[in-house]
């Protein structure tokens, strides 16, 4: 026994022995982009004991035992812990953690970290925009950010998109400010999404930092830039693509469409123009002949590095792609190049510079319109071919005077606009008496846009509205300067005392100035009818647009100052308290200046002694509270101007001249939002789970309109209108909820969910002029009102027409509904809302809203090894769309709906019957609109990565190969082409007359890091 004892004592001995073996660890800590990691804390776990890396990521730390713990942190990053084996070098990657709690957002006029925000403020990283591939940066946004919605106005290359954040709180212009390292951007079709970092979007009062422009919320985007002490870094991303249409309408067949038009005038009491429907066969489908497969392709390279006081990076990008209508009439081209540098010229003074240059080439066709290509696609009868006999475009006989053959459109369709555009940033930081920050920074934009059009001698059909008869062809050149500056300074104090209270307080100062210049001209007569000829210098006639018009140019200008106080106590209670007093040249001296205060609040509970809680890691209250100005309508409208045209005869001889323009108001002001935002947010389950809710509330007064005037007063003149006056308000309100879950299943595999849900409630609350309403927005012709209206007790932009109920089926139907004109069986029947027995415009009610009611969105990320999958969707639920894209003549074509109409009684409680004769089946009415929700497939992308020993071997850092499907697909019960489509007008926005559909895009490509 004794033996025994001895024995295990020896053993023990040995084994504790080993792991009390004093050795020494050395190694090197590196990002995912085997980037070193400076100031990264190496710790002994449960002792105090440790070191920091150096420049290039090493680090040394002695006198560790065998089975010690090392733990690994560094702000950003997730934390990570090495078990000590033996005398080793260890080689330590570092994951980026984009959800930390420490990681620093940007803000207006600088940066906080995540934690003691106390704002609403929404991250979207450069990792989600690699992942989409985006050809706009709209699109990175859409579905990624509660609150956010994106429509677009097109799917056509190179188009728009209309981002809302919050709601539609004006009948204005409704665009957030846009910001690209710190300078204005209006347009975002300038910037490469793969030369940006971050974007921040400020959705609440906290936006009041930037004033008068942030009233609908502010983009803040942050371009890639180097790292210091980093050797030079390059990156390869590049796809390509092709591109089809995700739908197409069901129209008639040639045969069908005989067959309804022939039912449509025997119900008439004509002849039926077709006698044999054997010879007509399918016929000619007009979308088949526009629609094509369409290519894009997309290259970007970056470098960066850095030395021990300079950063550096530079990018360039080139993407070129088709359209699938009209191939290369409608292509985008967009070339950019991007350069950063930043340079420590002392400790204590910092120097930083951007530059971004882009140029753009742009052809397009007509788009939503009447008369527009789809338009014209869907309602070209389809027992027309495409070509006569003699080998020329058909003509577009008997169909009204604005369908005409689309093939024929495409072909004298000559449209191309070139825009080439600078933007510029340049700020010094100096550092003193330990605490002061003093910043001034300049930034600038200069574009130049040339856009040409030619419309050629063309013969469509008899009384066509596009025909263009011979020597009378057309050329139009425009350019447009523009030009702005902004220059802001401003000082900043951070101290801390006692460890405990935190304050930082921002002074500064902010001028804008934004210039242009329009010029345009119209010629005559170019020889060849060709558009290789065709500029104003071989044309005769030439017309001067502008001539003599004052609003040929523009001079918009700001003045700000603003102030800002932070605190936070032990990081624990928050608070934060903006002034800002603008100043705007678009309002006169009694309303040139306003004053703009916010406060926001934040409680961080979980930091509380009390709030001990194994399930939530982290729990902040935030509110805030604030008002906004806007600013944006036209300039001068405080005064009147000679901006009108006027005709005067001296002489028996007639002049062209200018005249009084739109009439004036001397105490316009500025429109005022208030915004109210409460809000958590949380961590959960270990930080795995990441949750966000907000309720938010805004409204906005003193909303600018044109009120009815009496006609004696000019406004009807050519360049005249009604003054613009403060008579309106509107408010929004809603909740937005989104939450993230992060889960490491095995070394091999892990997944993240993301989920976003924004409700919303728009509401007109008055509108002060003589009718109580705004109307806007277009149906059909010859229906002379407006389908949509912004008017108070509903949402803006809600349809305004007749409800329908059901059909006329019998004669007793007709004799027991109210008095409706040429009502016949199987037209529609209408309510009589007043129940004065007469159906007219009085009996028109809401019968539809754009604006959806809720929009969601739902992300998921897989990795397997060195596979990796991601699918994005998003979902807009509530939203009508008015079915405008039928001609409704008597022999354009039909969607497929018709098939059902009603052919007798009990056919058919929906479709009213096929008839030339008068009826009134064609008043606007809920009949057409519909249901516009959907669920869309975004992104579905699978991509493979070489492992690390490969590219190791290979000398490089990364190489991903991916394949993706882009609108993969939409399901929804609208039989329009695209339900995400919407002029962005907030009055007469959802009207659709045939949008050009977002593609479908299949694309292969890859991302190569050396």
């Amino acid at each position: 026994m004794k033996r025994f004892t001895c024995l295990l004592i020896v053993l023990f001995g040995g084994v504790i022995s080993m792991y009390s073996q004093s050795i020494s660890v050395q190694g090197t800590v590196l990002d995912e982009n085997n980037v070193p990691l400076l100031g990264v804390n190496v710790l002994v776990k449960n002792e105090s004991r440790g070191t920091t890396t150096d420049f290039d990521g090493n680090f040394t730390i002695e006198n560790v035992n065998v089975g010690d713990v090392l733990q690994f942190s560094y702000i950003g990053f997730l934390p990570k812990e090495i078990t000590v084996s033996s005398n080793q070098t260890l080689n330590i990657v570092l994951q980026t953690d984009s959800e930390s709690l420490d990681e620093v957002v940007v803000i207006g006029y600088g940066t906080q970290q995540k934690k003691e925000i106390t704002g609403a403020v929404s991250v979207v990283d450069s990792k989600t925009i690699e992942d989409l591939n985006p050809v706009r940066v709209e699109q990175a946004l859409q579905g990624r950010v509660a609150g956010v919605n994106i429509t677009s106005t097109s799917g056509s290359p190179g188009s728009a998109s209309t981002i809302s954040i919050r709601g539609i709180s004006t009948n204005g212009d409704s665009r957030p400010l846009i910001l690209v390292d710190g300078a204005v951007i209006e347009d975002l079709s300038v910037i490469n999404p793969n030369d940006i970092e971050s974007i921040s979007v400020l959705k609440d009062a906290t936006a009041g930092i930037y004033g008068v422009r942030a009233a609908n919320g502010v983009i803040l985007i942050t371009t890639k830039g180097g790292k210091k002490n980093t050797d030079l870094r390059v990156e390869l991303d590049t796809y390509t693509g092709i591109q089809e249409t995700s739908r197409k309408l069901p129209v008639l067949n040639a045969t069908e469409y005989a067959v309804i038009i022939n039912e449509a005038f025997a119900a008439g009491g004509d002849n039926p123009p077709f006698n044999d429907f054997s010879v007509l066969g399918e016929g000619t489908d007009y979308q088949d002949e526009i629609f094509r497969e369409a290519f894009v392709s997309d290259v970007n390279v970056s470098v960066y590095g850095g030395g021990e006081k300079s950063t550096y990076s530079a990018g360039a990008g080139y993407l070129d792609q088709d359209g699938i209508v009209g191939g290369s009439k409608s292509n985008f081209e967009r070339i950019t190049g991007r350069g950063s540098f930043n340079y420590d010229i002392l400790d204590n003074l910092k120097l930083s510079t951007t530059a971004i240059y882009t140029h753009s080439n742009r052809g397009t066709l007509p788009e939503n319109s009447l008369g527009s290509v789809l338009f014209n696609a869907i309602n070209m009868a389809p027992t027309i071919p495409v070509f006569d006999a003699n080998g020329e475009f058909s003509l577009a006989e008997g169909l009204g005077n604005e369908v005409i053959n689309p093939v024929a459109q495409v072909a004298n369709t000559f449209n191309n606009t070139q825009v080439d555009k600078i933007t510029g940033t340049a700020g010094l930081a100096y550092e003193f008496f330990d605490h002061f920050k003093a910043e001034a920074r300049y930034q600038f934009n200069y574009s130049e846009v040339r856009g040409i059009g030619f419309f050629p001698e063309a013969f469509y059909g008899s009384g066509k509205v596009f025909n263009i008869s011979e020597g009378r062809n057309v050329v139009n050149e425009r350019t447009d300067f523009f030009r702005d500056y902004t220059f802001d300074a401003f000082l900043s104090y951070t101290n801390s005392f006692n460890d405990v209270h935190n304050v930082t307080a921002l002074l500064g100062t902010s001028v804008f100035k934004s210039t242009g210049d329009f010029y345009e001209f119209t010629g005559f007569n170019i020889q060849g009818n060709s558009f290789e000829n065709a500029s104003i210098a071989n044309a005769s006639g030439v017309v001067d647009t502008y001539l003599n018009l004052s609003n040929r140019v523009f001079d918009s200008r700001l003045l700000s100052y603003f102030a800002r106080l932070q605190y936070n106590y032990d990081q624990k209670y928050l608070i934060s308290a903006v002034i800002r007093r603008d100043g705007s040249s678009n309002f006169g001296p009694k309303n040139k200046f306003g004053y703009f205060p916010s406060a926001s609040a934040g409680w961080v509970m979980s930091e509380e002694k009390f709030f001990e809680n194994n399930i939530v890691n982290f729990f902040k209250i935030r509110t805030s509270f604030g008002i906004l100005g806007n600013d944006r309508i036209g300039a001068f409208g405080y005064t009147s101007l000679l901006d009108g045209e006027g005709t005067y005869v001296f002489d028996n001889e007639l002049f062209f001249g200018v005249a009084a323009g739109r009439l004036s108001n001397p105490e316009l002001q500025w429109e005022e939002q208030t915004a109210f935002d409460i809000g958590i947010d949380a961590r959960l389950f270990g930080s795995k789970l990441d949750l966000t809710v907000d309720y938010f509330q805004r409204r906005t007064d003193e909303l600018l309109l044109m009120p009815q005037v009496s006609g004696i007063l000019g406004v009807g003149a050519p360049g005249a209108g009604a003054p613009i006056v403060n008579a309106g308000s509107v408010e929004n309100k809603g909740w937005e909820f989104s939450f993230t879950y992060k889960q490491l299943v095995t070394d091999d595999f892990d997944f993240n969910v993301s989920y976003n849900l924004t409700t919303l409630e728009n509401e007109v609350l008055s509108v002060a002029n003589e009718n109580g309403f705004v109307p806007g927005g277009f149906f059909a012709v010859g229906q002379g009102e407006a389908p949509s209206r912004m008017e108070a007790g509903q949402p803006i932009g809600y349809f305004y027409g007749l409800k329908t109920d059901g059909i006329f089926q019998n004669a007793s139907d007709i004799a027991s509904a109210a008095t409706q004109s040429n009502a016949n069986v199987g037209d529609l029947r209408y309510v009589d809302q007043n129940g004065d027995g007469l159906i007219n415009s009085d009996d028109r009610v809401n019968i539809g809203d754009p604006i959806p009611d809720l929009t969601m969105g739902l992300n998921i990320g897989l990795n397997y090894k060195n596979f990796d999958f991601i699918a994005y969707a998003f979902a807009s639920v509530g939203n009508d769309m008015v079915r405008a894209y039928d001609r409704n003549e008597i022999r354009t074509n039909k969607t497929s709906f018709v098939l059902d109409r009603w052919t007798g009684p009990g056919t058919t409680d929906i479709y009213p019957r096929v008839n030339i004769g008068p009826n009134s089946n064609n008043q606007f009415s809920d009949f057409y609109v519909e249901d516009a929700s959907y669920v869309r497939l975004q992104n579905v992308q699978v991509g493979y990565s070489l492992n690390n020993a490969t590219t190791d071997q290979l000398g490089i850092r990364k190489l991903r190969f991916y394949v993706s499907v882009n609108n993969a697909f939409t399901l929804t019960e609208y039989t329009g082409y695209d339900p995400s489509a919407s002029t962005g007008d907030p009055i007469g926005g959802g009207i659709d007359q045939g949008f050009y559909p977002v593609p479908r895009v299949y694309s292969a490509g890859l991302n190569f890091k050396f």
